[in-house]
């Protein structure tokens, strides 16, 4: 079966509250799309943030003393700044315009995934921002399980976000929470084409897939922030988060 990739159009503006299996199951049939086993959904970590209220109002938020003196430091709003510390264990680099941290849920990612872009809010109401989901792979834990209590098909749900690299130039798209897919797939002990066998090959296919879905998502104005997936090449399972992120001390780059 071969891999499909398709950005679901019609997807309403998400707001707190708002029940995001509803809304998948909702928007599949005007997609054409009827719905199988092993059939994945990716979602974009900015619909699952709003629907669980992760919007602050930065008119709320008094800076602490680091944080007046880590944005003088970046240049950067104090405001932004306490959040980010908030959101963070670890503060890991640092310059103008940019703070680059150890999220508390355990992956480094610059300004603690704190987005502006896409969040409604702003004039006499403040400025608001969104934070990531608090446990992203309960979220998608939840979502999966109440799309397969209604329709009885074994799916898998994905959330994403993007982020930079160390070395490299561009965002991709990254998985930050899953259920029902594997994170990893270790190849190691499997044969190549000429009989070698693999002895340090672990496939990070959940990262694959939601740099794959970020491409057919879109960054900007696209208005697509579910991807519907078929013909995922590995056998559903369950991955977590903290399987693909690196433990501290293996870390060499730090």
């Amino acid at each position: 079966m071969p891999l499909t990739l398709t950005a679901l159009k019609n997807i309403p503006f998400i707001r707190q509250g708002d029940n995001l299996a509803d809304v998948i199951l909702h928007s599949i049939e005007p997609n054409d799309v009827k719905l199988q086993d092993g059939d994945i959904f990716v979602l974009a970590q900015k619909v699952v943030s709003k629907a669980e209220g992760r919007m602050v109002n930065l008119a709320d938020v008094e800076p602490s003393p680091r944080a007046l003196e880590l944005a003088g430091q970046t240049e950067k709003d104090a405001r932004l700044v306490e959040l980010m510390l908030q959101e963070s264990s670890e503060v890991v680099r640092f310059r103008k315009g940019v703070i680059v941290v150890e999220h508390k849920l355990g992956f480094i990612c610059a300004n603690a995934g704190i987005d502006h872009s896409n969040v409604m809010g702003g004039g006499e109401n403040g400025e608001f921002v969104l934070l990531l989901p608090k446990d992203p792979d309960e979220s998608a834990k939840q979502i999966r399980e109440q799309v397969e209590e209604k329709t009885g098909k074994q799916i898998g749900v994905m959330i994403i976000d993007s982020h930079g690299r160390a070395w490299r130039n561009g965002t991709v798209g990254i998985c930050i929470g899953l259920s029902g897919i594997p994170a990893l797939v270790d190849e190691r002990g499997w044969q190549d084409l000429f009989g070698c066998t693999l002895i340090a090959t672990v496939v990070g296919v959940a990262d694959e897939l939601a740099a794959a879905a970020s491409l057919v998502m879109g960054q900007a104005a696209e208005g697509t922030p579910v991807v519907h997936v078929r013909g995922f090449p590995y056998p559903l399972g369950n991955g977590t988060l903290k399987e693909i992120i690196r433990p501290k001390e293996q870390d060499m780059f730090r």
